[in-house]
């Protein structure tokens, strides 16, 4: 199943002393000290046998919230969190593990989707993408959530079939299991709801943790700025980038980082169904925004040229549009959802099986004329509202709510040109979210400059 058995619920030779309980490592990162590695396998340890409680994990995230973590600290959390669990072994299952390459996001309103879309294509081209991803957290939506809207779809499968299925089909996108950096689920739920989700250290020691128990030999993320994402500035998404670049380093795995620009939403929908209608619209040609088409490829160029299936980018970038173009990474992604017990027919007809919300309606503007800015955040916020975001871990969300056919910067909006679809459960949370979303998006007389690349600024590490 794993490369050796990591389990935390195995003997430990980390030794028990006063140091090692829980609110004296809690103690120590609150006054700004650096712990060492064993208490911090000690903490990890403890959130898994339950000898750690919630309220103290709450503290101890808190903690590295105020004053951050020293790129030792974060590395050894990151590793910590990694090994609470198995560590893949391909090696049984007969592929080019030269090949395997992962991507992630730090995470942004309408950038759920992009995994979605990377891990068939990336597949088509030949590369082994075993991905596993996250739910919503806060503001924004979660590609595991999405998938869960697919009926059927095992979201926790065990490793061998998710091993099995990357193999077979090139890739497969899951969730953190009870193998898998299952530490990470304890302290993500609760980063949701302590108002620790911007920590640097935070973000980075989660993304890593799942992102390392696979394996890969190089990994390419995602790092967004702007109102639509954790990142405000490009001063903060840079600083996570490199944590996590220098994170990857530490455990001898290439990346590349991308830093984009979130500052609007990406695409044209938020939420759970109606982005996985918005992902086989673009696998099936339907409907492309252009910057999410500009940022897939990108990604799908990196991730080739790290598996060493191109030598230079410019072919990565060919190779996807003619796998996006012939169909191949379409039937990639419906083969990954009937191989993970999703139904076998999904991409001929998506909606014969998402969930629907109660109300659908357009979002007429207040006036006509050009969209000149938005406040991304806020509209991640009212699919909370709606009920498609947690405000705490255990809650249930409706997968079924959500914005669709919304409009992007410089598009035009009036009577016959409305600002979005809501999707929503009621008429009360329907009214309430479209006042909303008229006080996100600024409407003026004339369009304004287009926005610049999505991708701001290129980080890598991979002659290690």
């Amino acid at each position: 199943m794993c490369s050796d058995d990591r389990s935390y619920d195995q003997p430990s030779d980390i030794s028990v002393s006063e140091s090692m309980i829980p609110q004296s490592i809690i103690r120590k990162k609150r006054d700004g000290e650096e712990i060492t590695r064993d208490e911090i396998r000690s903490f990890i340890k403890g959130t898994i046998a339950g000898s750690v409680s919630e309220g103290q994990i709450g503290a101890f995230i808190m903690a590295v919230y105020l004053n951050g973590m020293s790129m030792f600290e974060l590395v050894e959390m990151a590793l910590a969190m990694r090994d609470s669990g198995c560590v893949l072994d391909w090696s049984p299952y007969g592929l080019d593990d030269r090949r395997l390459v992962d991507k992630h996001s730090s995470g942004g309103v309408g950038d759920e989707k992009i995994t979605l879309l990377i891990t068939p294509l990336a597949a088509a081209c030949g590369i082994f993408v075993p991905n596993i991803s996250a739910r919503g957290l806060d503001y924004c939506a979660g590609e595991v959530d999405m998938l869960d809207a697919i009926p059927g779809y095992q979201t926790k499968p065990d490793a061998d079939l998710f091993r099995t299925v990357v193999r077979d089909v090139g890739g497969a996108i899951i969730g953190p299991t009870s193998d898998l950096a299952p530490a990470d689920r304890k302290l993500y739920y609760l980063r949701d709801v302590t108002a620790t989700v911007e920590s640097v250290a935070l973000i980075s020691s989660s993304i890593m943790s799942k992102k390392l128990a696979v394996s890969p030999r190089g990994l390419v993320i995602c790092v967004g700025r702007g109102s639509g994402s954790y990142m405000p500035t490009i001063n903060h998404a840079r600083e996570l980038a490199t944590a996590m670049s220098l994170t990857a380093a530490g455990a001898g795995v290439p990346s590349v980082m991308l830093l984009t620009d979130l500052d609007t939403v990406l695409g044209n929908s938020v939420g759970h169904a109606v982005g996985v209608v918005e992902t086989v619209e673009f696998l099936t040609n339907r409907y492309r925004d252009p910057r999410v088409l500009e940022l897939v490829l990108t990604i799908v160029a990196e991730m080739a040229v790290l598996a060493g299936v191109v030598e230079e980018h410019v072919s990565g970038w060919a190779l996807a549009v003619a796998r996006l173009n012939d169909g191949s990474a379409a039937d990639r992604f419906g083969r990954m959802i009937s191989a993970l017990g999703g139904p076998n027919d999904f991409m001929k007809n998506p909606g014969k099986y998402l969930p629907t919300a109660t109300v659908v309606r357009a979002v007429m503007p207040e006036r006509s004329g050009y969209i000149t800015s938005m406040d991304a955040g806020s509209i991640g916020h009212g699919l909370v509202e709606l009920g498609g975001g947690r405000t705490k871990p255990e809650d249930d969300i409706d997968l079924s709510v959500g914005y669709s056919a919304l409009k992007g910067l410089n598009d035009e909006v009036g009577p016959d040109r409305p600002l979005a679809v809501l999707h929503a459960r009621d008429e009360v949370s329907w009214k309430r979210t479209a006042e909303r979303l008229r006080r996100a998006i600024k409407v003026g007389d004339a369009p304004v400059a287009p926005p610049g690349p999505i991708v701001l600024e290129r980080m890598a590490r991979i002659d290690l």
